[in-house]
């Protein structure tokens, strides 16, 4: 325990933003076909380094078979929270969960070029004390580490929903599952929360049949992926409302809450509109005691030749954006959002939440146009899992989704990779040709977490002034 806070703790989203300028990432490495154990890597993204752009030193783990996915750190400023009595943690350790085999490794970082194992929770643990499986999305709370699962029990999954449990976030100890009552949320993805205002939203994917194996067409097509958002008193641990966003909006995935605590809003991401292929954004907001939610941006598919289109998307004649991931800065005014299916990454001005505006673009990637980088390099896939520095002037994104939907909508393997823009003083995007990482052969890179925290590790506790 330190005698004062970490120094990368920062009270108000104004204040994490006037920090030191991150130096390394760390990004997952998976193996698509278990052939190798998954990893993680730790980048170098200082300019001004002879090193810029490489991968300084790997931690490979012991077991095959993980498929490591999301991560997250045992604490961030969430610890400053007023009410609670843990602001002498450190942000030194990892969590990262297999989506498949249930497994979690909690990985020391306090030297980052020495990063090693601290404790692998195996998932009989997991099953025993929750009753969940396939952990996904891992929040550092004022108290404690909440993972979201995407499994309930039993060999495939459902037995039971799937939902969020918390960690002891100095033992690693699994304590036991958040709800108490979870009203009718039947399916888990995201999650995330404003703590003084005492809510949480968490949002849904599918159960493990609908995605371990690929994309389920005729449930795509059924409207049976989710489709909800639920809205959670966070300390009585009670589902409080239910948003359906409409059936035809299938996938609603990411959730991305305004930093500042002070505001009662968010967005979060829709994968695919089954009537048109469209990719959608939603704003969500409070008013009078009522959550509200309505769609803000809409992104079209874009016409193709079927011959260029793998078999899934043949008959469409068409590529939908397929939103994937998205990011919002710490000055809550650029929303990022992934489009991975047609190769591109937006930036939207969301300074009036209610009515964001296109502010930049670049097109890397994508299943048709296979856009190269600056750098005349193939960026298989498109852009996936993003993250913003602190101050806003850097965006950095992978380009793997899911083994198995890497494999349906861009077949064959097509090698992980990581990408860096820069951020215009008046918004705009800009690819940096310098840093281009690929990664070991035969793995594929998922998400990224930047060094003393990012755009979507930290819950602020105090209002920037």
């Amino acid at each position: 325990m330190n005698l004062r806070p970490d120094p990368t703790f920062h009270p108000s989203p104004k204040l994490a933003m006037q920090a030191p300028a991150e130096t390394l990432a760390f990004t997952l490495m998976l193996s698509p076909d278990a052939s190798q154990p998954d990893g993680l890597a730790v980048v170098d993204v200082d300019p001004g380094s002879g090193t810029f752009g490489q991968i300084l030193h790997q931690v490979i783990m012991p077991n095959k078979g993980d498929e490591f996915h999301h991560f997250g750190w045992n604490a961030c400023s969430s610890a400053l929270s007023p009410l609670t009595g843990h602001a002498f943690l450190e942000r030194r350790y990892l969590i990262i969960p297999g989506i498949r085999s249930s497994r979690i490794y909690v990985v020391d970082v306090k030297e980052p070029l020495k990063a090693k194992i601290h404790k692998i929770i195996e998932p009989e643990e997991v099953f025993a004390k929750t009753g969940y499986s396939r952990p996904h999305t891992i929040h550092c709370g004022p108290e404690g580490i909440y993972v979201s699962t995407l499994g309930g029990g039993g060999k495939d999954g459902t037995d039971g929903p799937p939902g969020i449990f918390i960690m002891d976030c100095e033992t690693f100890d699994v304590i036991g599952r958040y709800e108490i009552d979870r009203g009718s949320q039947d399916k888990q993805y995201d999650f995330w929360w404003n703590l003084p205002r005492d809510y949480m939203v968490s949002s849904e994917w599918g159960l493990p049949p609908q995605f371990e194996n690929g994309l389920v067409p005729e449930d795509l097509l059924s409207n049976k992926y989710g489709h909800r958002i639920h809205f959670w008193n966070l300390r009585e641990r009670k589902n409080i409302q239910t948003i359906d966003l409409g059936e035809n909006h299938q996938m609603a995935l990411e959730i991305r809450p305004a930093h500042d605590p002070v505001k009662e809003y968010g967005f979060c991401g829709v994968v695919v509109d089954t009537t048109n292929l469209e990719g959608s954004i939603w704003t969500w907001w409070r008013e009078n005691g009522t959550w509200h939610a309505k769609k803000t941006v809409t992104i079209p598919p874009q016409p193709a030749n079927p011959d260029d289109l793998p078999e899934l998307l043949k008959g469409f004649s068409a590529v939908p954006p397929l939103v994937t991931d998205i990011d919002l800065s710490l000055d809550d005014k650029y929303l990022y959002v992934s489009c991975w299916g047609t190769g591109e990454m937006h930036q939207y001005d969301v300074s009036d939440p209610m009515n964001p505006k296109l502010a930049g673009k670049v097109e890397i990637g994508g299943i048709v146009k296979k856009t190269q980088h600056p750098n005349g390099k193939d960026f298989g896939y498109g852009p996936q899992m993003v993250e913003v520095s602190r101050d806003g002037k850097r965006v950095y994104w992978t380009n793997s989704l899911y083994s198995t939907w890497d494999e349906q909508f861009y077949p064959g393997e097509r090698g992980g990779a990581m990408v860096k823009a820069d951020v215009g003083a008046n918004g705009g995007l800009t690819l940096d040709k310098t840093f281009f990482v690929e990664f070991p052969k035969g793995y594929r890179s998922h998400q990224i977490r930047l060094e003393g925290g990012d755009c979507s590790t930290d819950s602020f506790c105090y209002p920037s002034v």
